[in-house]
This record gives structure tokens, sequence and C-alpha cells, in this order.
């Protein structure tokens, strides 16, 4: 089960509770894993990696107050899968965690034998969390904003790529206004465990929410 072909997997962990990344320690050694390293945060990690683990354990809430997306996005991005390791208590991080794309979800209220089986299976290329599990936190009314129809009449032209001055003209706004709601719906997202500083994490977010209607391209 702790193999892909003849090799043990390499495995990592990210947690801020030093009894847990020990925990999983012993038990990788119990259930034959590998652990290359463990860490208290995803910037600590990565550089004491001197072999690249195929999975990463990661737990969502993290003493440095890291968002969960960027932490998965990072370890995707240094090439290896991530599992999250939490006890997933705030939906929206979970969503946005999936969302940028850990391939799986462990409850700490779960067995450590589940913890492993799963790391086995996304070790071997199985997303453990399919569409539908993300289709079921979705239709969860927690993780959606609450926008107002003119925030989403603004942000559906500035997402879609208008300029803050070329809303403002459409719109018949001043561009003082335009800018109040794009920044009054940032606020609202980041409240959320969703933060979208940018443009195109805005798009991200309403098409996450859908927002932006089946026809938008």
């Amino acid at each position: 089960m702790s193999k892909t072909g003849t090799k043990p997997i390499k495995v990592a962990i990210v947690d801020d509770h030093e009894a847990i990344r020990l925990g999983f320690a012993g038990a990788c050694l119990e259930y034959g894993y590998e652990l290359v390293a463990h860490a208290s945060t995803v910037d600590e990690l990565i550089p004491k990696l001197k072999k690249k683990p195929q999975v990463v354990v990661l737990d969502l809430s993290l003493a440095d107050g890291s968002e969960p997306s960027q932490n998965v996005r990072k370890l995707i991005d240094y090439g290896t899968e991530v599992l999250i390791f939490s006890i997933a208590d705030r939906k929206a991080q979970v969503k946005s965690a999936l969302v940028e794309g850990a391939a799986a979800l462990v409850t700490k209220s779960q067995q450590m034998k589940d913890l492993f089986e799963c790391i086995n299976l996304v070790a071997n290329g199985i997303k453990v969390n399919t569409a539908e599990t993300i289709a079921a936190i979705d239709s969860d009314q927690e993780f959606k904003a609450k926008l107002t129809d003119r925030e989403l009449e603004v942000l559906r032209l500035y997402a879609s790529g208008m300029t803050l001055k070329s809303v403002a003209y459409e719109l018949k706004l001043s561009k003082y206004t335009v800018k109040e709601h794009i920044d009054r719906v940032r606020d609202k997202y980041s409240n959320l465990g969703r933060p979208a500083p940018g443009k195109s994490e805005l798009l991200m977010r309403l098409l996450e929410d859908g927002y932006m209607g089946d026809d938008f391209i």
C-alpha cells in the first residue's frame, strides 16, 4: 500500500502543532512511508526539501496566517500533490484549497489509516475529491459572497476586462463609486476566507459562485 512501483512513497507534512508532526513521523515508520521533511509553514518546508515529496500533507490553518489557497498553489508549483489534513471547520478554506488544486481532504477526526490510504491514492495519481465533492461544498451558501445587483453589475464588467474608467462610463457612475463597489466586494470575499486581490482573482470568485452566467467566455 505504501509504495509506488518498488519505492516507498515520499511524503512531507506542514502543521504548526509539533505533536501532530511527530505523530505523523511515527506513523510513517509504521505504515512504511518515507518522511522527507516536516515544518510549521510552507515557506519553512520548501527550503528544507532535499528530496521532492510525492505528497505534502497540509493543515489549513497555520500560525503564520498564510492563505490556504496560496499554500496549495506554492506546493503544486513546486511539483508535489497536496492532501489537506485539517479539522476543516472553516468551509471557505476547504473550498479555496480544493479549487486551487488540492487532491484530497482528510479530516483530523478520521483514523490514521484513512489518512495513509488517501496518501497512497494521491501518490498514484488519483484525485480523491471529485467534482461532486466541490459541488457539494458549492451548494453551501456559507461560501457564497452576498453581492448586491449594483455590485454584480460593476464586477461583471470589471472582471471581464474593462478598466475602472470604462465601467464608470458604461454605467454612468463616477470612477470613485465604481472603485468603492469593487473594494466592498473584495472585503466580502476576504471575510469569507477567499481573498481576491486582483482582477483575475475576482473573476475566479465570480465564476466559482455562478455570478458570471453560462454564456461567459
